[in-house]
């Protein structure tokens, strides 16, 4: 999506033309859009979730760090820093899901183990409440995908911190996919 208004851009489409044709939501911040086309967290990322937000379309927000960023110790640094090009953009949080891709786990049968995830996923909701708000810390879904399964989906969806999933190919297989999208129905129910 294009953060300017009614703009055409190879590989984008403007906020109104979305809403045009009905579509709800957004995914910003994507792997492939970080670092196979370049668009980077201060120029880019942060202004369109705000552009989105104001043409009424919801943001899934995503974050990760690449493998050797994570071999590096820096998972938490990368994902704070990509967190901020959106806090610095973002008022109202209503409508915007964070989702954790650690990049290295994105299409290669890697995946991160759940504590891994978990860990991620909580020091994201603390660095909310420190850097946004209790409030938002507390309601805000953070979704985590990164080769999510039929296998791997229920241990991941057992950690206090893990709303939901953003999945990929896993989706198209039908039994699979209902798989995971009921380890998470089940998660909620029990809660």
């Amino acid at each position: 999506m294009d953060w300017k208004r009614r703009s055409f851009h190879w590989r984008n489409s403007s906020a109104e033309q979305l809403v045009d044709i009905g579509c709800q939501w957004v995914i910003l911040g994507h792997s492939e859009r970080r670092h196979v086309i370049g668009e980077d967290d201060e120029v880019f990322i942060g202004k369109k979730a705000a552009y989105a937000l104001s043409q009424n379309l919801k943001v899934m927000a995503c974050i990760g760090e690449l493998l050797e960023e994570r071999e590096a110790g820096k998972t938490f640094d990368v994902c704070f820093k990509q967190m901020k090009a959106f806090a610095d953009n973002i008022t109202d949080w209503t409508n915007v899901v964070i989702a954790y891709e650690p990049v290295w786990a994105i299409g290669t049968g890697k995946v991160a183990s759940p504590e891994q995830a978990q860990e991620v996923h909580a020091a994201v909701r603390d660095w909310l409440k420190t850097n946004v708000s209790a409030d938002v810390a507390s309601t805000v879904r953070i979704i985590y995908g990164g080769s999510v399964n039929a296998a791997n989906c229920a241990e991941l969806a057992k950690k206090e911190d893990i709303d939901g999933f953003l999945v990929g190919g896993a989706s198209l297989k039908g039994p699979d996919f209902a798989t995971i999208c009921n380890s998470v129905t089940s998660k909620k129910v029990t809660a």
